[in-house]
């Protein structure tokens, strides 16, 4: 996972997040989770909300019982309320608020949990597809046949997002019941607005199959800055392969580093 503050603007509201627990700790059942978040706000307060979702959501879903459909429902929860608690008691932050797409892969299936425009791909067999819905206004018009797919890139209202993390008391993420099953090659792709908008689907398909995952990030990374990079910039790549039997260590990632034990990367 990488993220980017991109070319226009000065600080980044982005952050990536990945964990994969050992196979020796307790929640090790859970599986991996990695999540992108987009925050929104200005100055300070976007940052703040993306960087607490993460936090929030990685730390909670781990340690909440019943099924992992429920935790990641108590994980979205708690980062909504952390959010709107930090808005109440910081000035500069109120009214901040975040999207956050998260993906968990555990026996393998891989479940979605998702709010806002951040987006989950599934690249499969050389043929990429959108696995998450996205919450906002122009997508909404396009579902109900009131623009096409070329108007919503231009549409003035392209930035409006209407669901989030923060915004409003109770949140409504999009929850995946049942996982999806993986095939050994698929390649699971998460990114912020700040990619997607800039780089063409066929194009995004193209580099996740021609490359390992990091090289992926940072191609993508590199084609959003060369597209005119007016966005901060945040993508992950996952490649499905075959379990190895040997015992997996823990890992997780800063970049750089801000919060070491929490496998969280941003500005």
């Amino acid at each position: 996972m990488l993220t980017h503050v991109g070319l226009v603007r000065g600080h980044n509201e982005d952050t990536v997040a990945w964990l994969i627990p050992g196979a020796g700790e307790d929640r090790s059942r859970r599986g991996m989770i990695a999540l992108v978040a987009d925050g929104m706000g200005g100055h300070a307060a976007g940052e703040v909300a993306s960087a607490l979702a993460a936090k929030t959501i990685t730390e909670v879903f781990y340690r909440t019982a019943g099924t992992i459909p429920e935790a990641l429902a108590v994980a979205f929860a708690a980062a909504n309320r952390a959010i709107r608690d930090h808005g109440a008691r910081v000035p500069a932050c109120r009214g901040m608020g975040t999207t956050c797409t998260a993906l968990v892969v555990q026996d393998g299936g891989a479940t979605l949990a998702h709010i806002g425009d951040s987006r989950a791909y599934l690249l499969r067999d050389s043929v990429l597809r959108q696995i998450s819905t996205d919450h906002s206004l122009v997508a909404r018009m396009r579902r109900d046949g009131l623009i096409t797919a070329e108007e919503m890139a231009v549409h003035p209202n392209r930035n409006v997002i209407l669901r989030s993390l923060g915004k409003q008391e109770k949140c409504e993420p999009e929850i995946w019941p049942e996982p999806l099953a993986l095939r050994e090659g698929d390649r699971l792709v998460l990114c912020s607005d700040g990619l997607s908008d800039l780089v063409r689907e066929p194009a995004l398909a193209a580099i996740v199959a021609a490359n390992a995952p990091a090289a992926a990030c940072a191609a993508l990374c590199q084609a959003a800055l060369a597209a005119g990079g007016h966005d901060n910039v945040s993508v992950g790549v996952f490649a499905v392969v075959a379990a190895s039997g040997r015992r997996a260590r823990p890992v997780s990632l800063i970049q750089p580093v801000r919060q070491s034990n929490l496998g969280v990367a941003g500005s």
